[in-house]
């Protein structure tokens, strides 16, 4: 099965094309994703992967969301704020990130198997402290760790388990951050 990856300007399309010879992406021209531009994902996705790379805002997530809508498998690939601010420090995107970590991120799903989903459960990140009450500065900082956004707790369980993180790792995690904590 190939892979299409759905990025959201030209500029990343370029960089993904640079760094991956002849990979098939997706341009959804900004947060405003056409429905023609959703439909032809849709149609795509019945022989192919669908890989989600946006930047790491408010429209990047929106654009995954919208795809989700029409493919819900599809699969999300994610890079942190701080690897993809422009020279002026002024832009945030998937355009300012180096070739090394366009490989790092997207080489797993693009060069290799993907892996098979998690089975981690809703009680597994209240029993972690995940969700519930003033748990978001945590979640956020497991979130960050493991290069998934700023998940709310319901997209946070969908991310690990679409990753195939297990709870002995995310312990691991919150472990390691509590332990800074004190």
């Amino acid at each position: 099965m190939s892979k299409i990856v759905v990025v959201e300007g030209t500029h990343d399309e370029a960089l993904i094309k640079q760094v991956f010879k002849g990979q098939a992406c997706i341009v959804t021209n900004g947060s405003e994703i056409s429905k023609e531009t959703l439909e032809m994902i849709s149609s795509l996705s019945k022989d192919n992967d669908i890989i989600v790379f946006t930047d790491p805002d408010h429209p990047g997530e929106r654009i995954r969301a919208r795809v989700h809508e029409v493919v819900p498998k599809a699969i999300d690939c994610f890079i942190k704020k701080s690897d993809c601010i422009s020279k002026n420090k002024k832009k945030v995107g998937v355009e300012h990130a180096t070739s090394e970590e366009i490989k790092e991120l997207l080489g797993p799903y693009l060069e290799g198997d993907i892996k098979a989903k998690g089975n981690i459960t809703r009680n597994d990140i209240v029993a972690l402290g995940l969700t519930g009450s003033n748990s978001s500065p945590l979640r956020e900082a497991v979130s960050s760790k493991l290069n998934i956004g700023r998940p709310n707790a319901k997209t946070f369980l969908n991310r690990v388990n679409m990753l195939g993180i297990t709870v002995k790792k995310l312990n691991e995690i919150v472990g390691e951050i509590n332990g800074k904590n004190r």
